[in-house]
């Protein structure tokens, strides 16, 4: 009697058991949420690409050009530019592909370069993951609404490419005030991308003239570098063999004029942009000459500096 009590005991014990487990499995898979990719493509209007974020030796040439990437009903919109970020498609960009997604697949057709498709993962609340296995290299994307994205820090935070997007920059103010000195002889600047992401042309032709046959009478290498505690002054270092090295601190005026004060001499020097670049798009709103680049990398990375003036500036 008591062997079958105790059996009876063990049975009784061995089905609570189970009902438990298998309820906590079940309560799990119920509050386990579940999203398709395209409602996590769609969960935010922008997604910037960390760049400095990116896994993997292999380049995928429309995220490396693109700052932000945004999924409409199948089309595939990019900032590429500096220039006009915020403004140019209400903040989305311009169209550069259309798109597929189904699975956690994400399949691109690219204007311009082509087919490519990737895995998608979600790494966190607003991180995903676009995982290319024809290069083997995983790209991380930020999600942002478009009312809660900081457009001015993408800009300031990549002026090396706002210098690149315009043909050459043309001398237009020269303050009456500050020493003499070499630079007072250049009257364009040209910033250029691609191969060497750190080059810069100089020319002393008279302002006024078609960009277009400029003589360039100086090539050299260029970087721009951060000022500690303020992130609207950078500043712009021009490496001249003949002379010494010229740094200015350099400040926008707006996405077509830059303002160069020269530290060594006091001197405030005032450049437009000339034959604005416009990635991957023929239409120039800006009614100026459209170049169509397929080839800019985002892989600079702008050094931290100190602010060389000592409060020179009336």
């Amino acid at each position: 009697m008591k062997t079958i009590k105790l059996l009876s005991s063990f049975a009784l014990l061995a089905t609570l058991f189970t009902s438990c487990y298998t309820e906590v499995i079940v309560d799990d898979y119920i509050d386990e949420p579940t999203i398709s990719v395209n409602q996590l493509l769609n969960a935010y209007e922008l997604w910037y690409v960390d760049i400095n974020a990116t896994k993997g030796y292999g380049e995928t040439p429309f995220l490396q050009k693109a700052f932000t990437i945004s999924f409409i009903n199948g089309v595939m919109y990019a900032n590429n530019n500096i220039v006009g970020i915020g403004d140019t498609g209400n903040g989305y960009g311009i169209d550069v592909a259309s798109y597929d997604a189904y699975d956690m697949i994400l399949d691109v057709t690219h204007d311009v370069d082509g087919f490519e498709t990737f895995d998608v993962y979600r790494i966190d609340n607003n991180t995903i993951e676009l995982y290319n296995p024809n290069n083997d290299t995983s790209y991380f994307l930020d999600g942002y609404q478009r009312n809660n994205f900081d457009y001015d820090f993408v800009f300031y935070d990549n002026i090396h490419y706002f210098l690149q997007e315009y043909n050459a920059w043309e001398k237009v103010y020269t303050s009456n005030y500050g020493a003499i000195n070499e630079f007072d002889n250049e009257n364009y600047l040209q910033f250029l991308a691609g191969g060497n992401d750190s080059e810069f042309k100089s020319s002393q032709d008279d302002t006024g003239k078609n960009v277009n046959h400029l003589y360039w009478d100086y090539t050299g290498l260029y970087g721009v570098g951060n000022v500690t505690n303020d992130m609207y002054l950078k500043i712009l270092t021009l490496d001249y063999d003949y002379f010494e090295n010229e740094q200015f601190e350099l400040s926008v005026i707006n996405d077509g004029k830059i303002e160069l004060y020269h530290a060594a001499s006091g001197t405030v020097y005032q450049f437009e942009g000339r034959g604005y670049i416009q990635y991957l798009k023929e239409d120039n709103s800006k009614g100026e000459t459209t170049n169509i680049e397929v080839d800019k990398m985002r892989k600079f990375k702008s050094e931290r500096v100190e602010n060389p003036r000592e409060s020179k500036r009336s």
